[in-house]
């Protein structure tokens, strides 16, 4: 749980998580005391709503999440954190309606839950405010000493330039062997005296192993005596998945997925993924056939040609299977035969279609594709058959993908817009081999939740490919 946390959020956005919580347990205490006619006994308050508060906080908080609002890459103006807020404490609310319907024992006055969400959204939205632009983020960052000078040393600075990475501080770049410097002179520190001394000096947090050639390695007895000292030595692959949320397939070796901790496996595994995706599949059929039915007749209404759309595409260790979306384009949009890349502003689209899109509601037939068993409903996209072909000549690894079964969505669909390449194509395939080497239950949840925020906030596209 604590690596897909860590996977998650940088150590900044953790600390306010946590302080936001206790914030709006204290938010409902003070909703309960402003809806008391006489001033409460505390210890009264405490023990009597303890579990209404800590019910209270979690729900908000989960909303919260959901929205964003824990971003590692939150660069957004106050205002869209206001809108943000916003529509998080309704959602929070609509849950809480539900909750307390579910558990009317834990159900309070109006009047308190009213309070307590004034009060959580003026806290928070402080709180925000205050983190934003009063709290120096460099003291929450790992300071790291990176050994090498090489390709993986320079992705490291670059993506401490391009300001995407809140989780570490660059201290400088340590010489090793006979690597050619492809990092900024000025970052290269000299080692005067052992690695460890060189640590101590700069007050370094942690150690960055960043060379690709290790024949030649000549610190290794050094590195052990920084590791028995305390400082934690780090490859450049596992930093590189921690920062970014994804692999650099340049820094891959071909024994990888033998080395990943959490590798698809197990009846018991199994068994657990397919309740989950039978639960998560039948619940969202449920909730939303009022906007299922709605879209058919949309479709069936707005352009000529059937409502679904059926497609080939590869699942599971690269078997066929036939994909089931709402029709979001015009009929014969590939009418010379010729498979074409889906685009995010695609002139193929129709007006309904393009709402279909952006809103992922096209995506809902899939789920009868989960139920018979072809997907999940977190995986890699199915990708079709021309498409794969092509791309496994020239992506490496890049077959690794249908180890799992595709998915409705997924962590690249969460960090990345609509693939039109062979480029973003490796970039997705970077983020499906992320999730891969961390699968579990956990993360698949985080990302169904955060998959709600998606619809409201698109992804837009950001260079952050230092290692490209």
């Amino acid at each position: 749980m604590l690596k897909v946390l860590d996977a998650q959020f940088s150590r900044p956005f953790l600390v306010l998580a946590l302080v936001e919580f206790c914030s709006l347990i204290i938010s409902f205490y003070f909703g309960v005391m402003i809806s008391w006619v006489n001033t409460p006994n505390i210890i009264e308050l405490l023990t009597e709503y303890f579990l209404q508060a800590t019910s209270f906080a979690a729900i908000i908080a989960v909303s919260l999440f959901i929205m964003g609002l824990y971003e590692g890459l939150l660069t957004e103006t106050f205002s869209s954190i206001l809108v943000r807020l916003g529509l998080a404490f309704c959602l929070g609310f609509a849950v809480l309606s539900a909750y307390f319907y579910v558990f009317p024992e834990l159900s309070t006055w109006r009047s308190v839950t009213a309070s307590a969400l004034v009060i959580g959204f003026l806290v928070i939205a402080t709180l925000h405010l205050v983190f934003m632009n009063l709290i120096d983020l460099s003291a929450f960052k790992k300071r790291c000493i990176v050994i090498g000078t090489g390709r993986q040393a320079a992705c490291i600075q670059d993506l401490e330039g391009i300001g995407l990475a809140y989780g570490f501080t660059c201290l400088g770049f340590v010489v090793d062997g006979d690597q050619k410097p492809e990092v900024l002179p000025e970052s290269i520190v000299e080692k005067t005296g052992s690695l460890l001394a060189l640590v101590e000096t700069l007050k370094a947090d942690e150690i960055v192993m960043a060379i690709e050639d290790r024949r030649n390695h000549l610190m290794m007895d050094e590195l052990a005596e920084c590791g028995f000292r305390g400082v934690p030595v780090i490859d450049y692959a596992k930093f590189w998945e921690r920062e970014t949320k994804r692999t650099d397939l340049d820094a891959l070796t071909r024994n990888w997925i033998l080395m990943a901790g959490s590798l698809p496996g197990g009846r018991f595994h199994h068994l657990a993924m397919r309740i989950f995706d039978l639960s998560v599949s039948i619940a969202t059929l449920t909730f939303l056939l009022p906007v299922i039915v709605g879209a058919a007749l949309a479709v069936k209404l707005g352009s000529a040609g059937p409502i679904f759309y059926r497609q080939d595409r590869v699942g599971l260790r690269g078997q066929p299977f036939e994909l089931l979306k709402f029709r979001s384009m015009e009929i014969n949009a590939e009418s010379d035969g010729v498979p074409q890349w889906s685009q995010e502003n695609d002139n193929r689209v129709t007006m309904i279609g393009a709402f279909l899109r952006k809103s992922r509601i096209d995506e809902l037939p899939q789920i009868l594709n989960v139920l018979k068993g072809q997907m999940k409903f977190v995986g890699p996209r199915p990708e079709r058959p021309y498409f794969v072909e092509q791309l496994a000549k020239e992506i490496p690894f890049y077959m690794q993908r249908f180890q799992v079964k595709p998915g409705i969505t997924g962590w690249a669909q969460l960090n990345y817009p609509y693939g039109a390449s062979v480029r973003d194509a490796r970039t997705k395939l970077e983020y499906d081999l992320f999730y891969i080497k961390n699968y579990s239950l956990l993360l698949d949840l985080m990302i169904v939740i955060q998959t709600i925020r998606v619809v409201f906030w698109p992804i837009k596209m950001v260079d952050a490919d230092a290692n490209s």
